[in-house]
């Protein structure tokens, strides 16, 4: 097993945003988390990131307990997150953009080999390598917050909410290409939305994620047709 949450927990001051949380991830899988605004998806990732610090609980990846480590050792491990405000630099050009994701690396040709692949990933990154970050569209941006986490040559992607601000035509190819770079590169993602449809397209697996508490998890295609969830958050369809 690559990720493994046990019974985590977390608070801000006195209220509980996180209650037992436990979850898995195996190699080359996508799994999604999908809640509500205030569920506490985010929460989840900034400890697994290490930004925050559980109450309860602990975080194995590759069976090494992670949940004590600053972010930058958390990193280093071969876990990367894509925030939800993708948080490129927009005064940067795109291919800069992608360098700083490698920073850490010391393989020139390894980098010069990634930067090739991330522009054959995503062809209008190339196109757009000398403009900078802040003028390209929001679908763009994300593609660009995305090729810029896999330059560091990660294990695990986490990701938060990469529909936020997307048109539904972009949404679907922002969808397509995670799932496209999950399987030709093996990598693992951890996917946290409110667009549970596009969610449970991509995913294997899927928690639902409510008030803090897993309620369902299972395959997503079982998840999806589940009459709950159709109601929930598929709008009953």
């Amino acid at each position: 097993m690559l990720l493994e949450v046990k019974g985590l927990s977390a608070h801000y001051a006195k209220a509980q945003a996180l209650d037992e949380v436990s979850l898995e991830i195996d190699e080359g899988e996508v799994v999604t988390v999908v809640g509500a605004n205030g569920a506490g998806k985010t929460t989840l990732l900034r400890i697994i990131s290490g930004l925050k610090k559980p109450s309860a609980g602990e975080i194995y990846f590759e069976g090494k307990r992670i949940d004590r480590l600053p972010a930058h050792r958390v990193t280093k491990q071969g876990i990367i997150q894509v925030p939800a405000n993708r948080m490129i630099v927009s005064t940067m050009t795109v291919l800069d953009n992608l360098r700083l994701g490698a920073h850490l690396r010391r393989d020139r040709e390894g980098i010069a080999k990634d930067l090739r692949e991330m522009y054959e990933n995503f062809p209008i990154l190339e196109e757009r390598k000398a403009q900078l970050g802040g003028q390209l569209s929001g679908g763009q941006q994300q593609m660009l917050a995305l090729a810029r986490a896999l330059m560091s040559r990660p294990r695990l992607v986490l990701m938060d909410e990469p529909s936020t601000g997307l048109s539904p035509l972009m949404v679907a190819e922002v969808g397509r290409q995670i799932a496209d770079v999950s399987q030709r590169l093996h990598i693992s993602i951890l996917l946290v939305e409110q667009n549970a449809r596009m969610a449970l397209r991509l995913a294997d697996r899927a928690y639902i994620l409510e008030l803090g508490k897993v309620v369902l998890q299972g395959k997503a295609g079982d998840l999806a047709c589940d009459e709950r969830i159709q109601k929930s958050y598929l709008g009953g369809l």
